[in-house]
This record gives structure tokens, sequence and C-alpha cells, in this order.
């Protein structure tokens, strides 16, 4: 496995990635990363592992009551807070497919969280189900790495970028600060035009490649990431196919009448929410299901005092700058750095989450990064940097520019965020194009240098 976020986007603010790494950090490169932090953060000692969480709980005496179990032990802790922070994508996603159980393909059918590989895939035929990055990410792996045939089969075809647009990695091109201030003010409709001219003058259209044509309507398609995928298509690598109607053995028939003679199956479809450990007073107040959770703002709950999630949701894009922010905002809520909502903005959020449950359920990373900075306090006005303005509302939304002002601000943030911005050769020099003075006229800035 490697990211699909470059290093600068995968990240968090007081620790870059050690030199040499590749733009594309592997397995084993986010492993040494992860444990860098918590050694070099001083975490070791405070952290209890090989410990699994049996039930959260109201506790009588108030507070929390977390029953966990470690080396066949039960032990109760009741804690003043709690933050639940435990991921989205941790059980995976099987649809209801008929005759799935059925199946007699001699490589069985797995999830791509069990994808080990394209070894065992040599020269085998293998079904690819979904449109997300993982599956087209494998679907393209199998193709290029000896699979006999690769048939990826989905519900809709999605618009594709490349992980990288003219050598610079797409997050930083697409997920900036300037298209999260638009998305806030632009009517969707405009939006949706916006988004997909961008997507089209840097990928084409999937049709051009030999794939389905998406919906009309960006928003409705939806969009996902493979370097690889649209070209494997236009190689004849892969087949798309419409989704499956059923099952029958070791042949798999879509929705138009095609079959496929398949030795094994890759489901890449997701994941669900999964919080067995809550308890049923938790799990109603937020109204959990396998999708949604109600709160406000993606973090607390008027009814459940003291308690906090983190990183519970479905983002498009990077999520570490993401997850550090909310971590920042709610720690800082904790801490009495920040003040707490009220609890009429709380109950409004709620209900902004559950008018939202008919929508589209990702959110882009850079409109979720804004939206925690807000709240943390962490928010720098690119005004204010003149020389690094440019950088801020058209470079990458790296975790460092969160460092700028507020509490916990670095002293060297300015130099690191212009780092990250140039990182790639996005951006070179402070003098906006013209396309960003007509950006920045539309949400409503006044760009401090001319046109280039």
């Amino acid at each position: 496995m490697r990211t699909n976020t470059s290093r600068v986007m995968t990240a968090f603010s007081d620790l870059d990635h050690a030199p040499g790494t590749p733009v594309y950090p592997s397995q084993e490169d986010m492993l040494d990363y992860l444990e860098r932090y918590a050694f070099t953060a001083g975490l070791l000692p405070h952290l209890r592992l090989s410990t699994r969480i049996e039930a959260l709980e109201r506790a009588p005496e108030g507070g929390w009551l977390v029953r966990s179990v470690a080396g066949g032990r039960i032990r109760e802790d009741v804690f003043k807070r709690v933050i639940v922070a435990s991921g989205r994508h941790r059980t995976p996603q099987i649809p209801e497919i008929p005759g799935l159980d059925t199946f007699s393909g001699s490589l069985g059918a797995v999830h791509a969280a069990q994808y080990n590989g394209v070894e065992r895939y040599r020269g085998r035929r293998v079904l690819v189900a979904g449109c997300s990055i993982s599956a087209l990410e494998i679907a393209s792996e199998l193709a290029y790495g000896g699979a006999a045939k690769v048939v990826v089969a989905n519900r809709r075809q999605r618009y594709v970028l490349p992980k990288l647009i003219a050598g610079v990695p797409t997050e930083h091109v697409m997920f900036n600060r300037a298209s999260a201030l638009l998305g806030a003010v632009a009517p969707p409709e405009a939006l949706a035009a916006g988004l997909k001219a961008k997507v089209l003058s840097v990928a084409g259209n999937p049709a051009q490649f030999g794939a389905p044509a998406p919906d009309e309507n960006i928003f409705a398609a939806g969009i996902t990431q493979s370097h690889h995928f649209l070209p494997a298509v236009a190689e004849g690598r892969i087949t798309v196919a419409p989704w499956i109607r059923r099952i029958e053995g070791g042949r798999v028939l879509f929705d138009d009448g095609s079959a496929f003679d398949a030795d094994g199956i890759v489901f890449g479809t997701g994941y669900r929410l999964s919080m067995p450990w809550l308890g049923a007073d938790i799990a109603k107040a937020v109204d959990l299901d396998d999708t949604h959770l109600d709160l406000h703002d993606h973090s607390f709950h008027p009814d459940l005092p003291g308690l906090a999630f983190l990183g519970l949701y479905d983002l498009v894009g990077p999520y570490l700058p993401v997850l550090e922010l909310q971590a920042r905002w709610i720690s800082y809520c904790f801490a009495g750095l920040r003040p707490m909502p009220s609890q009429a903005e709380m109950r409004e959020g709620v209900a902004r989450s559950k008018a939202m449950r008919a929508g589209p359920p990702s959110m882009p990373m850079n409109a979720a990064a804004l939206m925690f900075a807000v709240h943390a306090g962490v928010e720098p006005d690119p005004a204010e940097w003149p020389d690094l303005e440019r950088a801020l509302l058209f470079g990458p939304l790296s975790a460092v520019s969160f460092r700028l002002a507020g509490p916990d601000a670095f002293g060297d943030a300015a130099a690191r965020s212009h780092q990250a911005a140039t990182a790639f050769g996005a951006i070179i020099g402070s003098e906006f194009t013209a396309e960003e003075h007509g950006i920045c006229a539309m949400i409503g800035r006044q760009a401090a240098t001319s046109a280039a």
C-alpha cells in the first residue's frame, strides 16, 4: 500500500517526513512516521497498547465509564472527558449481492482491506467491484502486474483525477483555501460547472478512454483518483462493466446482461461506521447508523457534555491536516483556550447534521480544514502575510500553514509553509495569475499583487 496523498499533506504540523521519503509514502514509511511522532512527542508512556475497549457509558457519578480488556483482565476507568477517535475506515462494507455466498472462484471474494498484493492474482481472472480510489488502484496494479483479465464493476462511473497534475500532487491543486472560500459563496451550479471544467482540463472525461461516460453533473457523478486506471482502460488492460446483478458459482452476471467467469473478487466498496462498544443511550443521542452520526460540526453533542468525536467523517482529500485541526479545536475547548459551543449552537449544528443526511456522504478536506481552523482560532488571514498570500490561497493546505496564528503558533511556520507550497513547483513567486485574480474577485478578496 502507498498513500494517495503526498508526503506534504500526509503529515502533522510538528514533524516532517524523514529525508528521502518518496512523494507518496509507503505503508512502511507511514508506520515509521507515526512511531517517530509518538516517540518525539513523548506519547509512549501515556499509551495503553494491546487494549480492547469493551464499553463506553455514562458513569453513575458523572463523567464517562470506559471498560477495557488487556491481557485477559477487565479494567474500568471513569474520565471527566473522553474523545472517541476510533476511525471511520475500520469495518469493511460488503454489498448485498444475490448469490455472493455461492461464489466458487478459487481465489474467493475479499474486501480491499484484505488485499495483500498482486502475486496470488497473476495469470488469473479478477473482478474488482467499486469506483473508490482503492478499487481503481488495486485494479490498476492487477492489470499491470500480470492478471490475465481485470474487470471493474461499478454502480456509477465517477470522474477520475490522476495522482499528479503536471508533476504536482493533485490535492495541492484541487484542495486549496481559495476553492473552499469560493465554495462558501458561489451557487452550487456554478461550483459544479467550475469543478467539472477543471477536472476535464487536467484529466479528461472517462469516456475518452473507453470507460462509461459519467453523469453530466460532477456532484452527482462524484470524483475518484487513480493515476493508471484510465490509461489501463484505454489500453484494454481493464474492462469496465455495470454493477453486479447476481453471482452463480464462478460466474458473475452484470446489470446489462453480460457475464464474467472470475477466479477472484475484490470489493473496493468502502467501510461502515462501527462502534459496537458505544453505550445504547449515546448511540441513540447521536442517531448512529452505518453511515452517519449527528453532531455539531462532527465533534460535539449538546446532551453529551465532556464527550467528543474525532475523525468519524468521510473526507475527499488528505486526512492528517484535518484531523490535527479538529483535535486542536476539541482540546482547546476542553482546556479552556477556546469557548465551548453553546447549547443553542450545538443544537443548531445537530439539526444541520440531520438535514445533511440526504446529501453527499463525503466532504472536501479543504472545507473541513477551514471549518475546524476557524473554530480553533488558527485560520490565518492571507492578507496579513503578503509574502505568503498567494501560497496560502492557492497552495496546499499543509498542516503547518495553520501554525501561523493562534494558540501554538510556530516561529518557523512561515518558512515551512512557503517550502510546502513550492515543493513541487506549483507556487513559484508571489504574483497572482489572471485566473487567480478572477477567483479572488469571486470570493470578495483583493489580491495584493498584480496579475502576472
